[in-house]
């Protein structure tokens, strides 16, 4: 049960909504009787107000247009994400070499002039004897090499800035959680949109590092306070285990959009219009995202009364773990690649900007379409065997991208890569409300708090090492060892076919006074537990888990010796 706490004395807003909401008695009888000689205009624009704000009060209790805002704000705080992928490394590059940007290198060997044959020498029309043929070659291959240097000795700053963000948001996620068991998840939320924004004017005129770098980092807190809320708002409005992956899938779904479009929106233009165009787009959705908000969500403070479960609680419990190690471990592939692959497509293929753009293109299709189908069938065929079969795909798809030898080899990988990441995730966020409902209590700011740290991880120490690894071990070998982890990972979720519940933890699954009509525990088969208890004592708080997931229900029994 929650309660909202109002700033005015005596609830008076609260009233006053309630009574902006009826019509007003004058207006209807004017409706009702025809108006007699008509309405003033500022009757009409009181009539169209008052509609507009029923309208606007109805929604506000809408579980749909909750979704719609969760969705929106990871579109946006995802669309800034990747779009900085295909701008970064090059912009880096122009603003250190101004006199010889990168686009003004050439991509091929200049043509040289061929040898007469018989050794005879040709005279051109004004009489200047022709270079020596491969002269102009070794000058190129010479600052060929230049180039890759200083592009591999790139990729460490550049997987350092795409990181700082991740790991600034893995430290603001510990806070944030806690914080919406307070205050409620709508303050949260609108102060992501504000903090996002602010990141996305940083980034439309950065002209430094260190200032790129600050915008990154500030972004991390702004995407802990949107994705945190965002994902407790929709498990706490859908407790049906089902409803749940179905917006979890399409919340994923504004996020794989966002992840699709930044790349490609980024690259183009950046090549066509300039570096701040892109950025000054988002900032003025972002802009309209927080009016809806603000009209919406009405962002104020609400407390909960149940008990939250403890960060360490959670922590320590080996379930929540290992389905937020599947989900680190599926995003730690892509994460690698970000700042790695444009500057490995540029140094081995020559690819333009919006090249580069557009690689990721099939991955975030992939990962839209694959967040929709596995939200609802995740649940049909078991999430934990959805997610153990994404991760053994997520490490066939990094084997195959450093075989690529033009842009057109890595379609195939990369949307392999973009729907396996999309079956983890679908899967493996509803996973961790059931978890908490089932383990602890119904309160989940502080699971998805952990579940975006899995997020974060993958999304830190990917792009972090990724510099020192393909200076170290090169590309190839990089990606080979994240699919060797993904393979040896993949084993540990078959432990989330049948979690034990919170009542068997207490009682112990062996123990003889517990029931089960199914032989199993924790699973999508109908379970009855009840706990034994000596003859006149009360039997409480009784699990009765039927065919549905989500079907969970507390019962009190009271022994007739109490009556008396």
């Amino acid at each position: 049960m929650k309660t909202q706490k109002s700033t005015d004395p005596g609830g008076a807003n609260a009233n006053q909504q309630s009574a902006n909401a009826l019509p007003h008695p004058q207006s209807t009888a004017s409706a009702v009787g025809g108006g007699g000689g008509g309405s003033s205009p500022g009757a009409r624009n009181g009539g169209l107000f008052g509609t507009a704000k029923t309208w606007m009060d109805r929604w506000r209790g809408s579980r749909r247009l909750v979704l719609i805002i969760v969705a929106i704000a990871l579109l946006l705080d995802n669309m800034l994400l990747t779009t900085v992928v295909p701008i970064i490394p090059e912009f880096l590059y122009d603003i250190r070499h101004p006199d010889a940007p990168l686009a003004s290198l050439p991509k091929l060997p200049p043509p040289t002039t061929p040898v007469p044959p018989c050794g005879q020498t040709t005279t051109p029309w004004d009489g200047i004897q022709e270079t020596t043929p491969g002269f102009d070659n070794a000058s190129f291959y010479a600052e060929l090499e230049e180039r890759h240097k200083e592009l591999v000795g790139e990729t460490v700053e550049v997987g350092l800035m795409f990181a700082s963000k991740a790991f600034v948001q893995l430290l603001a996620n510990p806070f944030v959680g806690p914080l919406t068991h307070k205050i409620g998840y709508s303050i949260p939320m609108f102060a992501g949109f504000v903090i996002m924004f602010i990141s996305t004017i940083i980034f439309a005129f950065g002209r430094s590092y260190s200032v790129l770098f600050l915008a990154r980092a500030l972004q991390g807190i702004g995407s802990s306070c949107s994705s945190v809320s965002g994902m407790g708002m929709l498990a706490e409005r859908y407790t049906n285990d089902k409803e749940r992956g179905n917006a979890m899938g399409i919340a994923l779904g504004g996020l794989a959009l966002g992840v699709l479009i930044g790349p490609p929106f980024g690259g183009v233009m950046y090549e066509f219009v300039g570096k701040s165009a892109p950025f000054i787009i988002l900032a003025a959705l972002a802009l309209g995202d927080g009016v809806l908000q603000l009209l919406m969500l009405q962002p104020s403070i609400v407390l909960t009364e149940s008990d939250p479960p403890s960060l360490k609680a959670l922590v320590c419990d080996p379930y929540i773990i290992i389905a937020a190690g599947a989900i680190t471990f599926a995003n730690m592939g892509i994460a690698m690649l970000e700042p790695s692959l444009p500057i490995w497509m540029m140094d081995n293929m020559g690819a333009s900007k919006w090249e580069q753009g557009v690689t990721f293109l099939p991955a975030s299709i992939s990962y839209l379409i694959g967040t929709n189908v596995f939200g609802p069938l995740g649940h049909k065929i078991g999430r934990w065997r959805a997610a153990l079969l994404g991760l053994m795909i997520i490490g066939l798809c990094l084997l195959c991208v450093p075989m690529a030898t033009s842009i057109n080899h890595l379609i195939l990988p990369n949307a392999g890569l973009g729907f396996a990441i999309g079956m983890v995730d679908s899967c493996m966020m509803p996973e961790l409300g059931y978890l908490v409902d089932i383990r602890h209590s119904a309160v989940y700011g502080s699971v998805y708090a952990l579940g975006d740290v899995a997020f974060c991880v993958g999304f830190a120490v990917g792009p972090a090492l990724s510099g020192t690894l393909v200076n170290t071990i090169g590309f190839e070998w990089m990606l080979v060892g994240m699919a060797v982890i993904c393979f040896a990972y993949a084993p540990l979720l078959t432990f989330l076919r049948a979690p034990p519940t919170r009542e068997e933890k207490k009682v112990g699954i062996d123990n003889p006074g517990v029931v089960s009509d199914s032989g199993t525990t924790g699973g999508s088969d109908g379970i009855v537990v009840v706990a034994s208890a000596p003859p006149g004592a009360a039997i409480e708080n009784a699990l009765l888990i039927t065919g549905d997931r989500s079907s969970v229900r507390y019962v009190t029994y009271q022994n007739d010796d109490d009556d008396e």
